[in-house]
């Protein structure tokens, strides 16, 4: 899951994005609306945690961009203005989802999923497939039964993996979807990850490379 936190309090928005990159998400971070704008047009974000008050370019003129835009990206508006009239105007604007400031960082996490299944085709909560069971909610990820201690880069690829539904993804999807803007493209950190989480998921082998495209999860 890759999420955009649009935040001018540099403080709250670093830590928003330290406790979901904590959680596996692939977060980028901007504290200015023009910034903003110019990431939602270079990222395909599944969720952006966007404050309404951003300088430069008001969150406003922001969430109109995003809502104009291909229609998968989902937007959680944050504010500190709390009444009927803001909510009511937030999601006038095509916001998805509107959460006052201060809130609590569980509450946002369980938005940020509930729009992240909106974002993509209908998938059930938890995915299953080829005896691998995860629970992107609760973190939790097995095989056969066999509970998997995962690193969250393991877990992300994992869940983009699994949500591909057999589909070939390609290392650079994996790259997008699981890794931030900060990432190497020209490292081998997508093959290495794909070589723990095989040896971790164990045998017989449910990951498969696809010489010359990517990796595909087994049925």
């Amino acid at each position: 899951m890759r999420i955009l936190v649009a935040e001018d309090e540099k403080l709250l928005a670093d830590s928003v994005a330290e406790g979901l990159r904590h959680l596996g998400m692939a977060v980028d971070v901007c504290y200015d609306g023009d910034s903003a704008l110019e990431r939602v047009m270079t990222h395909r974000y599944d969720v952006v945690v966007l404050d309404r008050d951003l300088p430069l370019v008001h969150g406003d003129d922001v969430c109109r961009k995003i809502a104009g835009g291909d229609g998968e990206t989902r937007v959680i508006m944050l504010t500190a203005a709390a009444g009927i009239r803001d909510r009511v105007d937030g999601l006038g604007l095509g916001a998805d989802d509107y959460l006052t400031k201060p809130f609590a960082f569980a509450e946002l996490v369980a938005r940020v999923h509930a729009l992240a299944r909106r974002a993509r085709p209908a998938l059930p909560p938890v995915l299953d497939r080829a005896g691998v069971r995860l629970d992107p909610l609760k973190r939790f990820a097995s095989r056969d039964g066999r509970p998997l201690a995962l690193s969250p880069k393991e877990f992300a690829v994992l869940e983009v993996l699994m949500r591909a539904e057999g589909r070939v993804v390609s290392p650079e999807e994996l790259l997008e979807k699981a890794w931030d803007e900060h990432a190497d493209p020209f490292t081998n950190t997508v093959r290495v990850t794909v070589m723990t989480l095989r040896r971790k998921l164990g045998d017989p082998a449910v990951i498969f490379t696809v010489p010359g495209a990517g990796y595909r999860l087994g049925t």
